[in-house]
């Protein structure tokens, strides 16, 4: 038998089927084909006294956001919820690029910071980590005699 569809139809059932493969692997979020980046995008640069990392994730409670470090290694990782209701035979979804679900990021520390001196803050959805550098790192006056 011949089943008609419509357009709206076939576009729910593509992104059914793609939400189902991107369960099971890293493939693109986005009917449309852009390439998933990961979450929280990052800036990181520095200043000579610190290090700083911005993570941009707005709408996160910063509850809900772990700052770890260990080995050399800081790790920003939790969980965004959707806020999205689910689809349903009333409702359908046709494209999702916001990003929902657990999250890791682990970013490498160069030797000339000092892991225990990290602070962190979360204002309008931007989380700002500031890893201050070594007194030994610094760049310091050396008296002539």
């Amino acid at each position: 038998m011949y089943r008609s569809t419509t357009t709206s139809d076939l576009l729910s059932e593509l992104g059914r089927l793609q939400r189902q493969f991107q369960k099971f692997s890293s493939a693109s979020s986005s009917i449309r084909g852009l390439g998933r980046t990961e979450f929280p995008a990052l800036n990181i640069g520095g200043t000579p006294e610190s290090l700083e990392i911005y993570a941009f994730a707005p709408g996160l409670n910063p509850a809900s956001i772990d700052v770890t470090g260990e080995r050399g290694v800081l790790s920003l990782s939790g969980e965004r919820k959707s806020e999205l209701q689910e689809e349903s035979k009333s409702r359908s979804i046709h494209i999702n690029e916001r990003f929902s679900g657990s999250f890791r990021r682990a970013i490498s520390l160069s030797d000339d910071v000092d892991p225990t001196q990290v602070t962190a803050k979360y204002s309008d959805g931007i989380l700002c980590i500031s890893v201050k550098r070594r007194a030994s790192a610094q760049r310091r006056q050396i008296e002539i005699q």
